[in-house]
Order: structure tokens, then sequence, then C-alpha cells
């Protein structure tokens, strides 16, 4: 994702202010107003009951239901986004993910009564989620729905107060999420605001109490460091290069098939892609025409013509993918069409380690293969990179994946499939080191816009108990408060 657009926007919901408050010192910044507004929304506790944040949930789901026509629409136009992907990515996960959260609000907004020791028998010791207060949630422009809707359902959940900024490269999705979504929340605690580089930079001057990102790193850096100011808490979804290693031993057939589905989904503009193909030698030459086949059993012998296949989505990323092309050796597509942000389906062999293709993440419909002599090997590149979001591993033997699960590190990881990891609201989604900060998705997304509040709820009498603790102290009383609040190890016998 990249924070930048030619027009400065404004806020949905309300007036930007030009008064100074939450702006990080800066006098009149813009948005100081709405986000003043939303703070004090949620200090009046409007948004704190089961019910309020049930009846905003169902809102969005009216949202998704009688939408549904215009989000297929929108990206469509934005990225030619073929209709089966996108009621797959940006609705039918949407809705899983809000069903997840209005079938389970309940237990999850419960206090959780935790252990006590000896010295706090008789009170009440429990976790109280509370809701941060104000969040900020910047979008990405390849999954222009899912990405802002799913963090706005946790945020929602967990009972904040809520400001989205869609990305401006999908243009007709961001008028869709301004136009059209503020008619189904509470105005006065839901915001939309379109906002490029320069707009975004001072909307970040305000304090926000969380802000969850979703894009590239550099910009993650960026937005890092407005937080830092404040000292405000950050999910960041940053995305990174995938590996797929495939084995000698493993079906072919089905391998090609997953992995060009994962590949070339949204035409690769997907941060869970695979990236490149770490094989053998004689895997690739298996690899190969079996690739093709696939590629022409989804799209066709022309994929241009296919409605299947999506386009990328703006000037700027169809010049830097293409140029990605001269990496290695095109053994498979390879073909453009700059008026059409047209890049076929395309597979890259004889790659280097070097090779601009693998120094960074392509985020488009190419497919790199790297050859390795074993899957020692193939740990040892994996190990030799950044971590990434996901790590793939394909192999009919069960300890293979296995190994590569236990000798890796990285956000997710998926044996013998591609992508299908994310569907599972069950599992938390997000990265590790310069793949991302934090993580979401079902429960987990209720639990990143939470505080986990420590309790302790003791009764006012039983005064002479607590004179073990006070001064003039003494040996005797040491070992009687050791005894009222010491946890043994199992087996331990703690003696006074």
């Amino acid at each position: 994702m990249q924070l930048g657009m030619e027009h400065p926007g404004q806020p949905v919901g309300g007036e930007a202010g030009t008064a100074a408050g939450d702006d990080g010192g800066t006098s009149e910044n813009p948005y100081a107003g709405l986000v003043s507004r939303l703070r004090e929304a949620w200090l009046s506790r409007r948004t704190r009951s089961l019910e309020y944040r049930m009846a905003q949930l169902e809102a969005l789901g009216r949202f998704l239901e009688e939408k549904k026509q215009d989000i297929l629409q929108a990206t469509a136009l934005d990225m030619h986004k073929p209709p089966f992907e996108a009621e797959f990515s940006e609705v039918l996960l949407c809705k899983n993910e809000l069903n997840e959260a209005l079938n389970n609000l309940s237990r999850w907004m419960k206090d959780k009564h935790v252990d006590k020791n000896m010295a706090t028998q008789l009170d009440s010791a429990f976790i109280r989620k509370d809701p941060y207060g104000v969040v900020l949630i910047i979008g990405p422009w390849n999954y222009p729905v899912n990405l802002l809707l799913v963090p706005l359902i946790g945020a929602i959940a967990a009972g904040n107060c809520v400001i989205i900024k869609p990305s401006e490269l999908t243009k007709n999705s961001e008028k869709l999420m301004e136009e059209v979504l503020p008619k189904y929340l509470d105005k006065d605690c839901f915001a939309v605001v379109t906002a490029g580089v320069e707009e975004t930079a001072r909307l970040l001057e305000n304090k926000f109490d969380y802000i969850f990102f979703t894009g590239v790193p550099s910009v993650g850096r960026i937005v890092m460091s407005a937080a830092a100011k404040h000292l405000t808490p950050v999910t960041l979804e940053l995305g990174g290069k995938n590996p797929c290693y495939v084995s000698d031993t493993c079906d072919v057939q089905n391998v090609a098939r997953r992995v060009a589905w994962g590949r070339f989904f949204n035409a690769g503009q997907t941060c869970v892609a695979p990236d490149y193909i770490l094989c053998s030698v004689e895997m690739q030459e298996k690899l190969m025409p079996a690739l093709r086949e696939a590629i022409t059993e989804f799209y066709g012998p022309e994929p241009r013509n296919s409605p299947d296949f999506a386009r990328i989505v703006g000037d700027n990323q169809f010049k830097r993918v293409r140029a990605l092309l001269s990496s290695g050796r095109v053994a498979i597509g390879g073909q453009t069409d700059e008026k059409e942000r047209y890049i076929a389906p395309t597979v890259l062999v004889d790659v280097k380690p070097s090779d601009p293709a693998m120094q960074e993440e392509i985020f488009g419909p190419i497919l790199l293969i790297i050859t390795v002599a074993n899957m020692d090997e193939a740990i040892d590149f994996i190990n030799s990179q950044e971590r990434p979001l996901v790590v793939y591993a394909f192999s009919s033997d069960s300890e293979e994946v296995n190994q590569v699960l236990e000798r890796t590190s990285s956000g997710g990881f998926c044996g013998n499939d591609t992508l299908m990891h994310v569907t599972l609201t069950s599992l938390p989604f997000g990265g590790i080191g310069s793949s991302g900060l934090g993580m979401y998705h079902g429960q987990f997304t209720f639990d990143t816009f939470t505080h986990y509040r420590g309790c302790l709820q003791r009764g006012i009498g039983l005064e002479p108990i607590n004179t073990l603790r006070y001064p003039p102290y003494s040996t005797h009383k040491m070992g009687l408060v050791r005894t009222a609040t010491s946890i043994k190890r199992r087996g331990e016998c703690l003696l006074l």
C-alpha cells in the first residue's frame, strides 16, 4: 500500500476540525475536530454496551448484504477483479468474521476470573475487557473492502470509536466506503476519511489510542514512528516474500494447481501469495508442464481474455511489476499490455537470489523458481531471508512438511496448499519481524482492539490480616507473607 493521492481528503460524518486539540501539538490540524468528537462519544460510554455493539455489527452485515453488487462492481472497475474472487475475498470472508463476532461477542466481553493466592482468597480477581478508545484503521488497495472491514468488525466488537482510511488507489472502492458505509453506522462514533500522503500525515499527528495499518514495510515504519510520538500501540500487517518449498515426493499436478491458484488469485496482488518456489532441478522439470497446464485450465489459452483474471491496480504498480520480468528467464507467460495494465500469469526460472525480483515483494502475477539441492538447503535459504508472512511446504511425506514448520519462522504456515489458512477465523493472522507486528481474525481481532485490564476488588474489613505486610517487618512476618502469596512449583513443599 502507498499513502498517496492527488487531492485533499475530507472526513465523512462531520466537518474537519480546525481548532487545536489532540493534534500532536500542531495548530489547526484539519482532523483534530473529528478525533475530538469521536473521543467525546467514546467517553460518554456510548459504545460500551453489548446491545450497541451488536446493533452496529448487524448494520455492517446489512451493508455487506445490500451493497454486495456495488462491492463487486467497484472492485471490478478498480482492478478488473473477477466477481467470484471479489465475492469470496471481499464479501464472504467478511461475513464469516462478522458472524463469528455476533455468535461469540457476549462471551468475549465477559470478565475472566483468575486464580488467587491465599492472601486474596476472599477477594475478586478478574480481567476486564476494556476498549482502547478512538482507533485508526488504515487499509490497503489490494483487498479494499476486506482489509478495512475485518479490523473494523473487531474494533466495533471491542467497543471502540473508529476512523477508517481506505486506499486512494482504488478510487471506486474508496468512494463506496466514503459515501455508503457511513449511512449504516453511528456517525458520532465511526467515520471514513479519504486522504493522500499529506493528509494522512496530518491525520497521524492526532493522538489515537490504537492504530491498525495494512501495507508495505516502508509506510509501516512511518506509521509506527507517528504512533511512537503518542506511545500509541499498533498492529502492522506488512507482507513480504513468501517461500514455497516443493519436495520431490508430491503429486505434481495438485501442487501446480494449488500454487498457481494462490499466486495468480487477484493477479498476484495478495500479501500471502507464494512468491517463489524452492525445489530441486528434477522437480522444476516436472512442475513446468504442470504449471503451464494449470494456467491454461484456469484462464484458457489467452489469459488476457479470461473473465477470471484481474489486472494490476495502477500504472506505477504495473511498471514496477513489469520491470521484475528481467529477473531470470521467462519460462511461462511474460506478455504485458500497459494500456490494460495486464501482465500474463508468468513463471520465471534461473532466478538468482541477487536478482531484482528477489529483492522485494512481487505483488503481481509472477512466480519465481529457485533450485536447491534438498530440503535442508531450502530451509537454510528461507532462514537467510527476512521472516515472511507465511511459509508454504508441499510434500507427500508429512514429516518433511513438519520439518519445514519446525525449522523456519514466519507469521503463519500452510502445508500442502496456499492461502487457505487465511479463511479460518480460528487461526491468528499476522506477521513477524519485517512481515508485521500483531495479529487478528476472529477473536484475535477483538483481542487486538481490547485492553485486558487486571482488576482486584478487596473488602475494606479484616484489617488484622493486612498487618502482616506492614512495618515493622520481621522474619516471622516474611514467612507468613511468603506462605500467603507464593506460587509453588508442583510437587514442592514450602516450609516457613
